[in-house]
């Protein structure tokens, strides 16, 4: 993995994927998910990771020898992948278009995506038919914002964004038939460590909407957050996950 960055540079040139991607580096997140992955996962296999970001847990998750494939749009987390030591075969594409064979994986994997929680029976279809065996989601499992990154540090009233948990919207739009075989949960910290708090305060004004007289009430909240870090200041926000799992039977792909 190559080494860990801060979030420097100007509040317009932040790119979000990249924050967060950032933040998961330096995070406890893959430590406390991979374990609860593998408890119901005993044998990985072939990976399909769907939605790679950096590839932080499909790289702790892959199994030596074996195929990992990532399917991952964004090309600046493309490039992420592309520096690992022994990095996926990367299909530039959405989950949508993506040309992959059904079938051709033994664990199909979705973390921390939009789809599960926007379109999640015609997205569990799609990564049934891609499993031979399994199928894997991480979902957000907290009380609080699940969309915008560093929402989490901020009062509801200003991000906006329905703190129903991702796993009670998931269970909700799923069909009954599609429940998944089980259900674990784990709690992480989401950190970030940040150069310049008033660059992210103005990245975060700015996607709410806020007038730029309204910057340094941002920035004196974040700061009053943030802790001092050798790399500059950090903000940690709890955090929860659900890891759900569907095992393929025979006859059981759609």
């Amino acid at each position: 993995m190559k080494p860990t960055r801060g979030f420097a540079g100007a509040a317009q040139a932040i790119d979000p994927i990249e924050l967060y991607a950032a933040a998961i580096d330096i995070s406890d997140y893959v430590s406390r998910v991979a374990p609860l992955i593998r408890q119901s996962v005993r044998d990985i296999g072939d990976l399909l990771d769907v939605g790679t970001g950096g590839g932080q847990l499909g790289q702790a998750l892959r199994a030596p020898n074996r195929r990992w494939t990532a399917i991952e749009p964004a090309s600046s987390m493309r490039a992420r992948l592309a520096q690992l030591e022994d990095p996926p075969r990367v299909i530039a594409a959405g989950w949508e278009t993506a040309d992959v064979p059904f079938g051709g994986h033994d664990t199909v994997l979705a973390a921390n995506i939009a789809e599960p929680l926007q379109e999640p029976n015609a997205f569990l279809q799609r990564c049934r038919a891609w499993a031979r065996h399994t199928v894997v989601w991480v979902v957000p499992a907290q009380h609080g914002p699940h969309g915008m990154c560093f929402a989490g540090c901020l009062p509801a009233a200003w991000h906006g964004e329905d703190e129903m948990p991702g796993i009670d919207i998931v269970l909700r739009g799923l069909a009954p038939s599609a429940r998944p075989h089980s259900i674990a949960f784990t709690e992480w910290t989401f950190s970030g460590v940040v150069a310049d708090v008033e660059a992210l305060a103005i990245y975060l004004a700015d996607r709410l909407g806020w007038p730029q007289s309204r910057h340094p009430e941002m920035t004196a909240h974040l700061a009053r957050q943030a802790k001092r870090d050798p790399r500059g200041y950090r903000l940690d926000i709890p955090r929860k996950s659900a890891v759900l799992v569907w095992k393929q039977t025979e006859g059981s792909i759609p």
